[in-house]
């Protein structure tokens, strides 16, 4: 590597500053730090730090913003009912196909959740402990016995996290599923910027770096070479999730035949918004396109704009719930690049000063630059929208108590559960409709509930926690 070059490079590109410690490295300090920059692309950082850091974007709002159209959770009519049916059946076709495979963006560290280590790997189970990657694994064995058909299982992990959460599938043994049919992949960065447009430095040896957000996800598909492998595998469709929420409707086969049948390149579920101020994306159209716009970008006007009947206008949040064709990632990646609108966060971020002294801002110091999976809807030729049903698919874990909490989560579990033993004839409430008691069932009765005949005649003692295996 030509470090002159290199260092010469970053100067004209007014980035030298990058290269103040250089002459205090020992040699595995330099070869990490050369490597760091010679992976930057100087000019397109200097044009992203004047369009998003020295000066504040603003969103523009489209005049012809309209609410995005959805098909309903439920048909509203016979030929609904019928198309329903139609794309129920087109979706367990896919499954038996072995045309989907699944997609976990699980790149966070569980620091919200007061849990050291990825997030991944914290124990959501109400009663079992059992993990986040726990329930994703007993879904997609579930369904593999159902459908008849191997699933591969993609998880994007981040520098951070990927060795640890490596271990922690060997450890469970992949939780009994095939190591072949479970490849990780690594999240691209992204350097962080001083207010001044100034790549930080977090160490006098390393740029102060982050995960390039959940739209380097499509990126890091083509990069790693998994798009090759799911063409090799005649895996055409991709059920995107994240690794926060174990309702996620991974096999969801009206989801995966609706996008189907309408020839959707990339689908999205839609819950309908709580309140105006919900913090959900809001589904949209302009210019015939869908797109999303965040619920802190909305205009007051449009996000409390009401229809005739009373109910929301812009009603539609995003849970980030997709199917993307394989194709449609091929084509937006085939040059290697991947063109989406950047997001600003304002963070605080330690960064090594003047001096060589590490600082550990107590206010926001640095902003970060994320890409947004969902800003890839409007480069899709048609989109799918389907409503969801928030109690059976929606419960992120994202605070250790309150909303979107580890504590809101297991309730939700439970109440998931329960539910799925009412159907299945158990007797599982009070005549107030209290639990009897806290049942948590292993996650393939979900996809599989009529395994739960081999319960039959079993009675639920009230105040009882355990787990049917």
């Amino acid at each position: 590597m030509d470090i002159a070059k290199l260092r010469q490079t970053a100067e004209n590109a007014g980035q030298g500053q990058v290269f103040r410690f250089w002459d205090e490295l020992d040699e595995a300090g330099k070869t990490q730090l050369a490597g760091q920059l010679a992976g930057l692309d100087f000019e397109e950082l200097n044009d992203l730090a004047a369009a998003y850091v020295v000066k504040r974007p603003e969103t523009a709002i489209p005049a012809d913003l309209a609410p995005a159209p959805f098909f309903p959770a439920h048909p509203r009519n016979e030929a609904e009912k019928a198309y329903y049916a139609k794309a129920f059946a087109a979706g367990e076709e896919l499954l038996r196909s072995g045309r989907v495979c699944m997609l976990t963006v699980a790149g966070g560290q569980g620091t919200r959740l007061g849990f050291d280590g990825p997030k991944g790997t914290y124990p959501i189970g109400p009663v079992s402990g059992r993990s986040l990657f726990g329930y994703f694994a007993g879904t997609i064995k579930a369904a593999q016995e159902k459908y008849g058909k191997p699933i591969t299982w993609y998880l994007m992990t981040s520098v951070i996290n990927d060795g640890p959460t490596r271990a922690f599938f060997r450890e469970n043994n992949y939780f009994g599923l095939d190591p072949e049919r479970v490849m990780f992949f690594t999240q691209g960065s992204m350097p962080a910027f001083g207010r001044d447009g100034k790549l930080l430095l977090g160490a006098k040896d390393s740029l102060s770096l982050s995960p390039n957000g959940h739209g380097g996800t499509l990126l890091a598909l083509k990069t790693s070479g998994a798009l090759a492998r799911m063409e090799k595998e005649n895996c055409d469709v991709i059920s995107y999730f994240q690794v926060d929420n174990p309702l996620a409707p991974m096999i969801d086969p009206l989801f995966l035949g609706l996008h189907l049948l309408e020839g959707s390149e990339m689908s999205a579920i839609m819950l309908p918004k709580t309140n105006p101020y919900e913090k959900l994306g809001n589904f949209c159209v302009t210019g015939g396109r869908t797109q999303i716009i965040e619920y802190s970008d909305l205009p007051a006007e449009l996000a409390e704009s009401r229809n005739e009947d009373g109910s929301l206008r812009f009603v539609a949040g995003s849970p980030a719930i997709h199917v993307i064709s394989r194709d449609f990632v091929s084509r937006l990646t085939s040059g290697g690049r991947l063109q989406l609108p950047w997001h600003r966060a304002d963070k605080k971020v330690p960064c090594m000063d003047a001096d060589g002294t590490l600082v550990k801002p107590e206010e926001p110091n640095a902003v970060k630059l994320e890409s947004f999976i969902f800003d890839a809807l409007p480069l899709a030729a048609k989109t799918v929208i389907l409503e969801g049903n928030r109690e059976g698919m929606f419960a992120p874990t994202k605070n250790s108590t309150g909303v979107d909490s580890a504590e809101s989560c297991r309730e939700m579990l439970l109440e998931r559960d329960a539910r799925v033993l009412e159907s299945a004839g158990f007797a599982v409430r009070k005549a107030d409709g209290s639990r009897i008691a806290d049942i948590e069932l292993a996650p393939e009765y979900a996809v599989n509930p009529e395994l739960l005949r081999k319960f039959a005649g079993r009675a639920i003692q009230e105040g009882v926690r355990e787990v049917w295996e």
